[in-house]
Protein backbone atom coordinates (compact mmCIF):
# COMPACT_ATOMS: atom_id res chain seq x y z
CA UNK A 1 0.00 0.00 0.00
CA UNK A 2 1.64 3.30 -1.09
CA UNK A 3 1.81 6.07 1.32
CA UNK A 4 2.31 9.86 0.60
CA UNK A 5 4.44 12.09 2.57
CA UNK A 6 3.75 15.47 1.91
CA UNK A 7 3.77 18.89 3.95
CA UNK A 8 -0.01 17.79 4.75
CA UNK A 9 1.66 15.34 7.49
CA UNK A 10 0.14 15.65 10.46
CA UNK A 11 2.32 15.83 13.79
CA UNK A 12 1.26 12.14 14.99
CA UNK A 13 2.63 9.47 12.86
CA UNK A 14 0.44 9.60 9.91
CA UNK A 15 0.33 7.18 7.13
CA UNK A 16 1.11 4.02 9.07
CA UNK A 17 -1.87 2.43 9.43
CA UNK A 18 -2.08 2.41 12.94
CA UNK A 19 -4.58 5.11 13.54
CA UNK A 20 -8.61 4.12 15.01
CA UNK A 21 -11.08 4.91 12.34
CA UNK A 22 -13.48 2.39 12.66
CA UNK A 23 -14.19 0.12 9.43
CA UNK A 24 -11.84 2.55 7.04
CA UNK A 25 -9.30 0.02 5.68
CA UNK A 26 -7.32 3.21 3.65
CA UNK A 27 -7.84 5.84 1.07
CA UNK A 28 -8.82 5.14 -2.67
CA UNK A 29 -8.29 7.54 -5.51
CA UNK A 30 -11.40 8.13 -6.90
CA UNK A 31 -10.14 8.34 -11.12
CA UNK A 32 -6.97 5.86 -11.02
CA UNK A 33 -7.70 3.53 -8.07
CA UNK A 34 -4.73 3.91 -6.45
CA UNK A 35 -4.96 2.60 -2.66
CA UNK A 36 -2.72 4.43 0.51
CA UNK A 37 -2.90 4.42 4.33
CA UNK A 38 -5.19 6.77 6.35
CA UNK A 39 -3.65 9.48 6.29
CA UNK A 40 -4.03 13.43 6.57
CA UNK A 41 -3.81 13.56 2.44
CA UNK A 42 -6.58 14.64 -0.22
CA UNK A 43 -4.84 14.00 -3.52
CA UNK A 44 -3.50 11.19 -5.42
CA UNK A 45 0.22 11.23 -5.81
CA UNK A 46 -0.06 8.90 -8.85
CA UNK A 47 -3.17 10.93 -10.76
CA UNK A 48 -3.61 13.90 -8.26
CA UNK A 49 -7.59 12.84 -8.27
CA UNK A 50 -9.77 12.87 -5.38
CA UNK A 51 -8.96 10.52 -2.70
CA UNK A 52 -12.08 9.02 -0.67
CA UNK A 53 -12.03 6.76 2.38
CA UNK A 54 -12.26 2.72 1.67
CA UNK A 55 -14.09 0.81 4.25
CA UNK A 56 -13.94 -3.33 5.55
CA UNK A 57 -17.78 -2.95 5.67
CA UNK A 58 -20.01 -5.28 8.38
CA UNK A 59 -21.50 -7.48 5.65
CA UNK A 60 -22.91 -10.75 6.01
CA UNK A 61 -25.97 -9.60 8.65
CA UNK A 62 -28.49 -6.87 7.24
CA UNK A 63 -30.56 -7.67 9.81
CA UNK A 64 -28.45 -7.54 12.89
CA UNK A 65 -26.68 -4.77 11.12
CA UNK A 66 -30.34 -2.85 10.69
CA UNK A 67 -31.21 -3.85 14.42
CA UNK A 68 -27.62 -2.15 15.79
CA UNK A 69 -28.12 0.63 14.21
CA UNK A 70 -31.67 1.78 15.12
CA UNK A 71 -30.79 0.79 18.71
CA UNK A 72 -28.10 3.28 18.49
CA UNK A 73 -28.22 7.08 19.53
CA UNK A 74 -30.31 9.78 17.81
CA UNK A 75 -27.71 11.50 15.64
CA UNK A 76 -25.17 9.87 13.13
CA UNK A 77 -23.10 7.81 15.85
CA UNK A 78 -25.64 5.41 15.14
CA UNK A 79 -24.35 4.45 11.76
CA UNK A 80 -20.69 3.98 13.33
CA UNK A 81 -20.10 0.49 11.95
CA UNK A 82 -20.16 2.34 8.18
CA UNK A 83 -17.85 5.74 8.62
CA UNK A 84 -14.67 6.44 9.17
CA UNK A 85 -14.91 7.05 13.47
CA UNK A 86 -13.47 4.47 16.08
CA UNK A 87 -16.12 2.44 18.01
CA UNK A 88 -16.54 4.87 21.06
CA UNK A 89 -16.86 7.79 19.18
CA UNK A 90 -20.16 8.94 21.05
CA UNK A 91 -18.61 9.08 24.29
CA UNK A 92 -16.26 11.67 22.84
CA UNK A 93 -16.81 15.42 23.06
CA UNK A 94 -19.05 16.43 20.02
CA UNK A 95 -21.54 18.24 19.10
CA UNK A 96 -23.35 14.99 17.76
CA UNK A 97 -25.49 16.23 15.07
CA UNK A 98 -28.04 14.37 12.60
CA UNK A 99 -30.80 12.38 13.04
CA UNK A 100 -33.05 15.70 11.57
CA UNK A 101 -36.52 15.43 10.54
CA UNK A 102 -37.82 14.59 7.37
CA UNK A 103 -40.85 16.42 7.19
CA UNK A 104 -43.72 15.04 5.05
CA UNK A 105 -44.85 18.22 2.89
CA UNK A 106 -48.74 17.64 1.98
CA UNK A 107 -49.31 21.49 2.43
CA UNK A 108 -45.93 22.23 0.17
CA UNK A 109 -47.20 18.87 -1.88
CA UNK A 110 -50.03 20.23 -2.70
CA UNK A 111 -49.03 23.80 -4.11
CA UNK A 112 -46.29 21.45 -6.07
CA UNK A 113 -49.16 19.37 -7.83
CA UNK A 114 -47.46 16.79 -6.03
CA UNK A 115 -49.54 13.29 -4.80
CA UNK A 116 -50.13 13.56 -0.86
CA UNK A 117 -47.50 12.06 0.93
CA UNK A 118 -45.16 11.58 -1.51
CA UNK A 119 -43.21 14.97 -1.04
CA UNK A 120 -40.86 15.15 2.01
CA UNK A 121 -38.15 18.15 3.21
CA UNK A 122 -35.38 16.73 4.79
CA UNK A 123 -34.64 19.58 7.17
CA UNK A 124 -31.00 19.78 8.42
CA UNK A 125 -31.21 23.54 9.85
CA UNK A 126 -32.19 21.20 12.95
CA UNK A 127 -28.64 20.59 13.48
CA UNK A 128 -26.35 21.88 16.61
CA UNK A 129 -25.49 25.28 14.03
CA UNK A 130 -28.49 24.95 11.82
CA UNK A 131 -26.70 23.69 8.84
CA UNK A 132 -25.57 20.07 7.32
CA UNK A 133 -21.89 21.21 8.42
CA UNK A 134 -22.32 19.93 11.53
CA UNK A 135 -22.24 16.43 10.28
CA UNK A 136 -19.13 16.58 8.04
CA UNK A 137 -17.06 18.89 10.61
CA UNK A 138 -18.04 15.84 13.38
CA UNK A 139 -16.20 13.52 10.92
CA UNK A 140 -13.51 15.84 10.19
CA UNK A 141 -12.97 15.99 13.62
CA UNK A 142 -12.63 12.54 14.82
CA UNK A 143 -10.15 12.09 12.45
CA UNK A 144 -8.31 15.49 13.58
CA UNK A 145 -7.82 14.02 17.00
CA UNK A 146 -6.92 10.35 14.97
CA UNK A 147 -3.64 12.42 13.49
CA UNK A 148 -3.08 14.25 16.21
CA UNK A 149 -3.51 17.81 14.93
CA UNK A 150 -4.12 21.07 17.83
CA UNK A 151 -5.84 23.80 15.45
CA UNK A 152 -9.26 22.94 13.44
CA UNK A 153 -9.49 25.03 10.42
CA UNK A 154 -11.42 25.52 7.28
CA UNK A 155 -12.42 27.54 4.00
CA UNK A 156 -15.86 28.52 4.19
CA UNK A 157 -18.72 30.18 2.84
CA UNK A 158 -20.18 30.63 5.90
CA UNK A 159 -22.13 27.56 7.92
CA UNK A 160 -18.88 25.34 7.56
CA UNK A 161 -17.30 28.25 10.11
CA UNK A 162 -20.22 28.29 12.23
CA UNK A 163 -20.02 24.10 12.57
CA UNK A 164 -16.11 24.11 12.65
CA UNK A 165 -16.02 26.55 15.48
CA UNK A 166 -18.61 25.28 17.50
CA UNK A 167 -17.10 21.53 16.97
CA UNK A 168 -13.12 22.81 18.11
CA UNK A 169 -14.93 24.76 21.55
CA UNK A 170 -16.90 21.65 22.44
CA UNK A 171 -13.71 19.33 21.65
CA UNK A 172 -11.24 21.92 23.39
CA UNK A 173 -9.20 22.44 19.86
CA UNK A 174 -8.25 25.93 18.85
CA UNK A 175 -10.08 27.02 15.49
CA UNK A 176 -8.95 29.65 13.10
CA UNK A 177 -11.41 29.99 10.06
CA UNK A 178 -11.24 31.46 6.52
CA UNK A 179 -14.24 33.43 4.92
CA UNK A 180 -14.54 35.77 1.94
CA UNK A 181 -15.17 38.59 3.58
CA UNK A 182 -18.53 39.76 1.91
CA UNK A 183 -20.49 37.39 3.53
CA UNK A 184 -23.87 37.69 5.31
CA UNK A 185 -23.51 39.26 8.94
CA UNK A 186 -25.55 36.03 10.53
CA UNK A 187 -23.03 33.53 9.26
CA UNK A 188 -20.21 36.50 10.41
CA UNK A 189 -21.41 36.88 14.10
CA UNK A 190 -22.39 32.85 14.47
CA UNK A 191 -18.78 32.14 13.24
CA UNK A 192 -17.32 34.52 15.59
CA UNK A 193 -19.23 33.41 18.78
CA UNK A 194 -17.47 30.73 19.41
CA UNK A 195 -14.06 32.45 20.37
CA UNK A 196 -12.16 31.22 17.69
CA UNK A 197 -10.31 32.91 15.57
CA UNK A 198 -12.49 33.97 12.15
CA UNK A 199 -10.41 36.23 9.13
CA UNK A 200 -11.90 37.39 6.40
CA UNK A 201 -10.53 36.86 2.95
CA UNK A 202 -10.46 39.60 0.43
CA UNK A 203 -11.97 37.59 -2.95
CA UNK A 204 -14.60 34.88 -2.98
CA UNK A 205 -14.45 31.39 -2.22
CA UNK A 206 -12.48 30.03 -4.27
CA UNK A 207 -9.48 33.07 -3.69
CA UNK A 208 -10.05 31.63 0.50
CA UNK A 209 -9.76 28.04 -0.60
CA UNK A 210 -6.15 28.78 -2.46
CA UNK A 211 -5.19 30.61 0.65
CA UNK A 212 -5.96 27.75 2.62
CA UNK A 213 -3.76 25.29 -0.16
CA UNK A 214 -1.27 27.36 0.36
CA UNK A 215 -1.26 27.69 4.43
CA UNK A 216 -1.30 24.28 4.43
CA UNK A 217 1.99 23.88 2.72
CA UNK A 218 3.30 26.10 5.01
CA UNK A 219 5.39 26.03 8.63
CA UNK A 220 2.71 28.29 9.37
CA UNK A 221 0.13 25.33 9.14
CA UNK A 222 1.70 22.50 10.97
CA UNK A 223 -0.82 20.83 12.96
CA UNK A 224 -3.61 22.21 11.62
CA UNK A 225 -6.60 20.67 10.05
CA UNK A 226 -8.12 21.87 7.15
CA UNK A 227 -11.50 19.74 7.48
CA UNK A 228 -12.30 20.53 3.78
CA UNK A 229 -8.47 20.36 2.25
CA UNK A 230 -6.33 17.99 3.85
CA UNK A 231 -9.20 16.14 6.61
CA UNK A 232 -11.54 16.37 2.82
CA UNK A 233 -11.79 12.63 2.24
CA UNK A 234 -13.23 11.85 6.26
CA UNK A 235 -15.28 15.14 6.31
CA UNK A 236 -17.21 14.08 3.17
CA UNK A 237 -18.30 10.79 4.63
CA UNK A 238 -20.59 12.84 7.11
CA UNK A 239 -22.91 13.90 3.78
CA UNK A 240 -23.68 9.73 3.72
CA UNK A 241 -25.24 10.34 6.97
CA UNK A 242 -27.85 12.32 4.77
CA UNK A 243 -28.82 9.27 2.92
CA UNK A 244 -28.42 6.61 5.61
CA UNK A 245 -31.23 8.54 7.67
CA UNK A 246 -33.58 9.22 4.86
CA UNK A 247 -33.67 5.88 3.87
CA UNK A 248 -33.95 4.87 7.50
CA UNK A 249 -36.49 7.17 7.91
CA UNK A 250 -38.51 5.87 4.80
CA UNK A 251 -38.71 2.47 6.22
CA UNK A 252 -35.66 1.36 4.77
CA UNK A 253 -36.46 2.59 1.46
CA UNK A 254 -34.55 4.65 -1.17
CA UNK A 255 -36.62 7.76 -2.25
CA UNK A 256 -37.50 7.35 -5.66
CA UNK A 257 -36.10 11.13 -6.73
CA UNK A 258 -34.08 13.74 -4.49
CA UNK A 259 -33.27 17.07 -5.15
CA UNK A 260 -29.73 18.15 -3.51
CA UNK A 261 -28.30 21.94 -3.23
CA UNK A 262 -24.44 21.77 -5.35
CA UNK A 263 -21.72 23.52 -3.87
CA UNK A 264 -18.60 21.87 -4.59
CA UNK A 265 -20.60 18.96 -5.23
CA UNK A 266 -19.45 16.78 -2.11
CA UNK A 267 -23.02 16.50 -0.46
CA UNK A 268 -24.41 15.28 -3.63
CA UNK A 269 -21.53 12.32 -4.73
CA UNK A 270 -21.78 11.43 -0.91
CA UNK A 271 -25.67 11.40 -0.58
CA UNK A 272 -25.45 8.33 -4.14
CA UNK A 273 -22.53 6.99 -2.32
CA UNK A 274 -24.28 6.19 0.83
CA UNK A 275 -27.21 5.01 -0.82
CA UNK A 276 -24.90 2.21 -2.86
CA UNK A 277 -23.19 1.65 0.05
CA UNK A 278 -26.80 0.52 1.67
CA UNK A 279 -27.69 -1.06 -1.39
CA UNK A 280 -24.49 -3.58 -0.80
CA UNK A 281 -25.04 -4.27 3.05
CA UNK A 282 -28.55 -5.08 2.34
CA UNK A 283 -30.26 -2.89 4.21
CA UNK A 284 -32.33 -1.33 1.29
CA UNK A 285 -33.72 -3.24 -1.67
CA UNK A 286 -32.11 -2.06 -4.78
CA UNK A 287 -34.00 -0.18 -7.06
CA UNK A 288 -33.69 2.63 -9.46
CA UNK A 289 -33.78 6.49 -8.01
CA UNK A 290 -32.68 9.76 -9.40
CA UNK A 291 -30.82 12.31 -8.54
CA UNK A 292 -31.19 15.98 -9.17
CA UNK A 293 -28.70 18.69 -8.38
CA UNK A 294 -30.06 21.87 -7.97
CA UNK A 295 -27.78 25.35 -8.52
CA UNK A 296 -28.19 29.50 -8.31
CA UNK A 297 -28.15 30.57 -12.32
CA UNK A 298 -25.34 33.43 -10.88
CA UNK A 299 -23.51 30.55 -9.84
CA UNK A 300 -24.42 27.85 -12.14
CA UNK A 301 -21.48 25.87 -13.68
CA UNK A 302 -22.29 22.60 -13.17
CA UNK A 303 -25.77 23.29 -14.53
CA UNK A 304 -24.38 24.76 -17.28
CA UNK A 305 -22.33 21.73 -18.27
CA UNK A 306 -25.10 19.25 -17.76
CA UNK A 307 -27.30 21.11 -20.13
CA UNK A 308 -24.79 21.65 -23.11
CA UNK A 309 -24.10 17.58 -22.72
CA UNK A 310 -19.92 18.50 -21.73
CA UNK A 311 -18.41 16.96 -19.31
CA UNK A 312 -15.94 19.41 -18.38
CA UNK A 313 -17.23 22.02 -15.62
CA UNK A 314 -16.19 25.32 -16.54
CA UNK A 315 -15.84 28.01 -13.40
CA UNK A 316 -17.74 30.68 -13.17
CA UNK A 317 -17.25 34.06 -10.93
CA UNK A 318 -20.06 33.77 -8.61
CA UNK A 319 -22.96 36.34 -8.69
CA UNK A 320 -26.06 35.16 -6.18
CA UNK A 321 -27.34 35.98 -3.24
CA UNK A 322 -27.06 32.17 -2.10
CA UNK A 323 -23.53 32.61 -0.81
CA UNK A 324 -23.41 29.25 0.75
CA UNK A 325 -23.78 27.70 -2.77
CA UNK A 326 -21.44 30.78 -4.41
CA UNK A 327 -18.23 27.97 -5.54
CA UNK A 328 -17.36 29.03 -9.27
CA UNK A 329 -14.46 25.98 -9.62
CA UNK A 330 -17.08 23.12 -7.69
CA UNK A 331 -14.32 20.33 -6.68
CA UNK A 332 -16.59 17.64 -7.26
CA UNK A 333 -18.68 18.60 -10.22
CA UNK A 334 -17.86 15.92 -12.92
CA UNK A 335 -18.94 13.49 -10.64
CA UNK A 336 -22.16 15.00 -9.77
CA UNK A 337 -22.75 15.06 -13.65
CA UNK A 338 -21.91 11.47 -13.63
CA UNK A 339 -24.35 10.33 -10.95
CA UNK A 340 -27.14 12.84 -12.13
CA UNK A 341 -26.86 11.25 -15.66
CA UNK A 342 -25.83 7.80 -14.38
CA UNK A 343 -29.77 8.26 -12.31
CA UNK A 344 -31.65 9.76 -15.15
CA UNK A 345 -31.92 12.79 -13.21
CA UNK A 346 -30.51 16.60 -13.78
CA UNK A 347 -28.88 19.41 -12.95
CA UNK A 348 -30.99 22.89 -13.44
CA UNK A 349 -30.89 26.26 -11.59
CA UNK A 350 -32.75 29.07 -10.57
CA UNK A 351 -32.39 33.07 -10.65
CA UNK A 352 -32.03 35.01 -7.19
CA UNK A 353 -36.28 36.13 -7.83
CA UNK A 354 -37.06 32.03 -7.86
CA UNK A 355 -34.66 31.77 -4.71
CA UNK A 356 -36.99 34.16 -2.69
CA UNK A 357 -39.95 32.62 -3.61
CA UNK A 358 -38.93 29.35 -2.78
CA UNK A 359 -37.98 30.24 0.62
CA UNK A 360 -41.39 32.23 1.48
CA UNK A 361 -43.45 29.55 -0.49
CA UNK A 362 -41.49 26.58 2.04
CA UNK A 363 -42.21 28.87 5.37
CA UNK A 364 -45.93 29.62 4.11
CA UNK A 365 -46.86 26.01 3.51
CA UNK A 366 -44.76 23.77 6.19
CA UNK A 367 -43.46 26.23 8.64
CA UNK A 368 -39.75 25.52 7.70
CA UNK A 369 -37.58 28.75 7.25
CA UNK A 370 -34.83 27.94 4.73
CA UNK A 371 -31.60 29.69 4.03
CA UNK A 372 -31.00 30.81 0.61
CA UNK A 373 -29.33 27.51 -0.38
CA UNK A 374 -32.82 25.67 0.69
CA UNK A 375 -34.50 28.19 -1.71
CA UNK A 376 -32.20 27.02 -4.78
CA UNK A 377 -33.27 23.31 -3.79
CA UNK A 378 -36.96 24.04 -3.31
CA UNK A 379 -37.16 26.35 -6.05
CA UNK A 380 -35.12 23.91 -8.44
CA UNK A 381 -37.89 21.23 -7.54
CA UNK A 382 -40.86 23.48 -8.74
CA UNK A 383 -38.88 24.28 -12.03
CA UNK A 384 -38.55 20.39 -12.80
CA UNK A 385 -41.82 19.40 -11.43
CA UNK A 386 -43.41 22.09 -13.87
CA UNK A 387 -40.98 20.53 -16.49
CA UNK A 388 -42.32 16.62 -16.15
CA UNK A 389 -38.65 15.94 -15.16
CA UNK A 390 -40.23 15.08 -11.44
CA UNK A 391 -42.79 12.27 -11.34
CA UNK A 392 -45.47 14.05 -9.22
CA UNK A 393 -46.88 10.25 -8.17
CA UNK A 394 -43.11 9.43 -6.64
CA UNK A 395 -41.71 10.01 -3.42
CA UNK A 396 -39.67 12.77 -3.48
CA UNK A 397 -37.13 14.25 -1.14
CA UNK A 398 -36.01 17.76 -1.10
CA UNK A 399 -33.11 18.62 1.09
CA UNK A 400 -32.69 21.41 3.56
CA UNK A 401 -28.91 22.04 4.42
CA UNK A 402 -29.53 25.12 6.59
CA UNK A 403 -31.64 27.69 8.80
CA UNK A 404 -33.05 30.95 7.49
CA UNK A 405 -32.32 33.13 10.53
CA UNK A 406 -28.64 33.10 8.46
CA UNK A 407 -30.07 34.83 5.45
CA UNK A 408 -32.06 37.28 6.60
CA UNK A 409 -31.04 39.66 3.89
CA UNK A 410 -32.43 37.47 1.33
CA UNK A 411 -35.85 38.04 2.33
CA UNK A 412 -36.08 41.20 4.57
CA UNK A 413 -36.57 43.58 1.79
CA UNK A 414 -39.97 42.15 0.66
CA UNK A 415 -40.60 40.74 4.27
CA UNK A 416 -42.28 42.90 6.73
CA UNK A 417 -45.02 43.38 9.03
CA UNK A 418 -48.74 43.45 7.70
CA UNK A 419 -49.91 46.42 9.02
CA UNK A 420 -49.27 49.23 11.91
CA UNK A 421 -52.47 49.57 14.52
CA UNK A 422 -52.96 51.63 17.39
CA UNK A 423 -54.23 49.34 20.57
CA UNK A 424 -57.72 49.43 20.04
CA UNK A 425 -60.38 47.62 18.10
CA UNK A 426 -61.63 50.37 15.75
CA UNK A 427 -57.99 50.49 14.65
CA UNK A 428 -57.96 46.73 14.07
CA UNK A 429 -60.93 46.93 11.86
CA UNK A 430 -59.86 49.77 9.97
CA UNK A 431 -56.56 47.74 8.87
CA UNK A 432 -59.11 45.38 7.42
CA UNK A 433 -57.86 42.62 9.85
CA UNK A 434 -61.04 41.59 11.32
Amino acid sequence: MAVQTSATAAPSAAGTGAVDLGSASGLSCRECGERFDLGPVFACEVCFGPLEVAYDLPTGDPEGLRKRIENGPENIWRYAPLLPVPADVASKPNLNPGWTKLVQADNLARELGIEPGKLHVKDDSGNPTHSFKDRVVAQALEAARAFGYTTLSCSSTGNLAGAVGAAAARAGFRSCVFIPSDLEQGKVVMAAVYGGELVGIEGNYDDVNRFCSELIGDPAGEGWGFVNVNLRPYYGEGSKTLAYEICEQLGWRIPDQIVIPIASGSQLTKIDKGIQELIRLGLVEDRPYKIFGAQAEGCSPVSAAFKAGQDVVRPQKPDTIAKSLAIGNPADGPYVLDICRRTGGAVEDVTDAEIVDAIKLLARTEGVFTETAGGVTLGVAKKLVEAGAIDPSLTTVVVNTGDGLKTLDAVEPTTGMTAVIRPNLDSFREAGLA
